[in-house]
């Protein structure tokens, strides 16, 4: 087995982007090779999975083109990495190799009608932004909202926006610009197309621009809400969610996992915080509904951050918040269905201290069940009672690419032969649950 000349890859790429765009820093490569995979104890506890031999900064989508050739032409892996906020372990280069981070790629090329085009490396809420001030909106954006437009589509699913648009691969790509050790080059793709690159870690070829839908900005309010306890936010989430306009958010919480979130006065102690971000002209509905359930509004906000004050405690975050107050406790599955409400004494029963975050999604309700960890085998037990209970479940503890796999392999088999592209994470064998059981 030959082993590729880092040293030598390592000064192309200096000539290429210059030596603050390279680095061999131990420091710089174990940084590289984390994202926030600790959520998953089951994850955690094989860390290190892998250790980059070398970090590239590219500023550019085309100099992403050019980094990836040149990794290409020394035999080199390459595992694609954005702000690292994926928390399956996506981004970690198991076989080593070169970690070609994003970040710095962040320009945002312009908007075009009811489309925002950007590199990769854009965070969501700049593109967010660009678009607020031309009077538009994204279509949807990631609960952390930093997040870059890459990694988002890379490896993201949805989040604000879901109930009117469903998850990313739903006509939210316009067009990519993409990169395939084959080419070397900015492929520039679209329409279905394009979405054999969506969701797949960069397995089959690496997005280094996007094209995503816009639409017009609304005029959004943030609507905080309480209940005596969570049977009675469950018991408004769909109806809320069915408001049209659609809300771009709708989640809840029980009073256990609010106690954990930040500090705030619209989350009273001992009671279940309900969240909506709702067009203005929706709010006296909303809050009708909820007092007629026998909530409690605590507070209207409005202003261009309030969007993004309520999406940061929706999705993932109320389970980081709640891992972070009893450390080495909590473990969580992503689950869906109207069982979440419907059944929710026995989705809680599945596994010890019961605890589910949950949204008002494009279909049914979705959310995150957490529960006291025990092992792997106790969690995957839970996700066979949970589809016994009607409850879709996406597995947060593997990292294999778990949407369109078997286009996926195809792809991949043409456009990286040689397996050069994030290796370990695309298993043609892998038959366990698939993103498509979260909508």
């Amino acid at each position: 087995m030959n082993h590729p000349d880092y040293a030598a890859l390592e000064a192309d790429l200096n000539d290429l982007l210059g030596p603050r765009g390279v680095s061999s820093d131990m420091r710089q490569r174990e940084k590289a090779s984390v994202d926030g995979s600790r959520m998953s104890p089951i994850i955690a506890e094989l860390l290190p999975l892998g250790i980059a031999d070398l970090v590239a900064f590219p500023t550019t989508a085309e100099q992403i083109a050019a980094v990836v050739a040149l990794a290409v032409e020394h035999g080199v892996p390459v595992t694609p990495r954005g702000k690292g906020t994926g928390n399956y372990g996506q981004a970690i280069p198991m076989r080593g190799g070169l970690v070609v981070d994003t970040s710095r790629a962040r320009t945002i090329v312009g908007i075009d009608g009811d489309t925002i085009t950007a590199d990769a490396g854009a965070p969501m809420n700049a593109l967010e932004q660009a678009a607020r001030a031309e009077g538009k909106q994204l279509w949807m954006y990631p609960s952390t909202v930093h997040s870059s437009i890459g990694g988002f589509l890379g490896g993201g699913s949805g989040g604000t926006g879901t109930i009117a648009h469903g998850t990313n691969d739903m006509g939210f790509v316009a067009a990519l610009d993409v990169v395939t050790p084959l080419g070397g080059v900015l492929q520039h793709v679209e329409g279905e197309e394009a979405l054999g690159f969506v969701h797949n870690y960069g397995t089959a070829g690496i997005i280094a621009r996007a094209t995503v839908r816009l639409e017009p900005l609304q005029d959004w309010r943030g609507l905080y809400a309480s209940f005596p306890d969570f049977t009675g936010s469950l018991s408004v989430l769909r109806t809320l969610g069915r408001l049209q306009p659609a809300p771009r958010l709708v989640s809840a919480d029980t009073p256990h996992i609010t106690a954990q979130l930040p500090p705030d006065d619209a989350f009273p102690a001992g009671r279940s915080s309900l969240r909506m971000i709702v067009d203005a002209s929706l709010v006296a509905a909303a809050s009708a509904i909820i007092e007629g359930a026998g909530g409690r509004v605590e507070d209207v906000r409005e202003g261009a951050g309030v969007s993004a004050a309520i999406s940061v405690l929706s999705y993932n975050h109320p389970i980081e918040w709640l891992q972070k107050s009893e450390p080495g406790v909590y473990f969580h599955v992503e689950v869906s269905g109207d069982a979440l409400i419907d059944r929710i004494d026995e989705v809680h029963a599945v596994y010890p201290g019961g605890l589910l975050h949950v949204e008002a999604g494009h279909a049914v309700p979705i959310g995150m069940l957490a529960g006291v960890y025990e092992s792997p085998e106790a969690v995957y037990d839970g996700i066979a009672k949970l589809n016994e209970l009607g409850v879709g479940v996406h597995n947060p503890h593997q990292w294999n690419v778990d949407f369109r796999l078997h286009e996926t392999v195809a792809l991949a088999a043409s456009t990286d032969p040689a397996g050069l592209l994030n290796p370990g994470k695309l298993n043609p064998e892998y038959a366990g649950p698939t993103k498509g059981a979260i909508r």
